[in-house]
């Protein structure tokens, strides 16, 4: 695995995205311990992406038009719920009482969602790992996974990162109704632009 790999992997996971703005959300609504649950669930949400590239899959989302469109469409549309949702007070930041086991699962699911409906991803691993494998390699398929499983594994701890740093400040956002009001807004905002990117994005 080279240093290159690595540095690049950063970049990419550290990049302000769906899931990184979801992270944040739940590190300001829920917690700490939710925002560990949504990186857990942003990282889950990579695996068929990964699993699609290694497996080859992605190429037919690169050559269909209609299998592109399709899952491009289901994202835009999850992202404009994410954004309505969050403004209702009913989504990313909205602040429970009490986080039990039922609104971790729904943190998990709606995680998982922000990645898996995103076409790009697949395309994007598709190009990027077969770059750090070795022509040579005798077993290119194993150094695929180790390399999705390092990816995987930054992704959680960049994701945590985020996360709990959010949640340092959670007291300071959600006793101030004002900020609060201004943050759903703004999240609400961004999500609304991720779908709108995403909507103008090809192949």
């Amino acid at each position: 695995m080279s240093i290159e790999f690595l540095i690049t992997s950063l970049i990419v996971v550290a990049s302000p995205g769906t899931g990184v703005l979801f992270t944040l959300a739940a590190g300001i609504s829920r917690g700490g311990r939710a925002s560990v649950i949504a990186a857990f669930g942003c990282t889950l949400g990579i695996i068929p992406h990964m699993a699609a590239a290694v497996l080859g899959l992605a190429a037919v989302l690169h050559t269909s038009a209609l299998a592109f469109e399709i899952l491009k469409y289901l994202g835009v549309a999850y992202l404009l719920y994410m954004a309505w949702a969050t403004l209702r007070e009913q989504g990313a930041l909205a602040v429970p009482t009490e986080v039990g086991a039922r609104s971790a699962l729904q943190v998990i699911g709606s995680a998982i969602l922000v990645n898996v409906l995103n076409p790009k991803l697949s395309i994007f691993f598709l190009a990027f790992l077969p770059q750090f494998v070795r022509a040579d390699e005798a077993r290119p398929l194993a150094s695929m996974l180790q390399l999705s499983g390092v990816f995987m594994l930054l992704t959680f701890v960049v994701f945590v990162a985020y996360g709990l740093a959010a949640a340092a400040v959670r007291h300071h956002i959600i006793s101030r109704p004002r900020v609060l009001a201004w943050m759903r807004r703004t999240f609400a905002a961004a999500f609304v632009g991720l779908g709108a990117k995403l909507a103008l994005t090809d192949r």
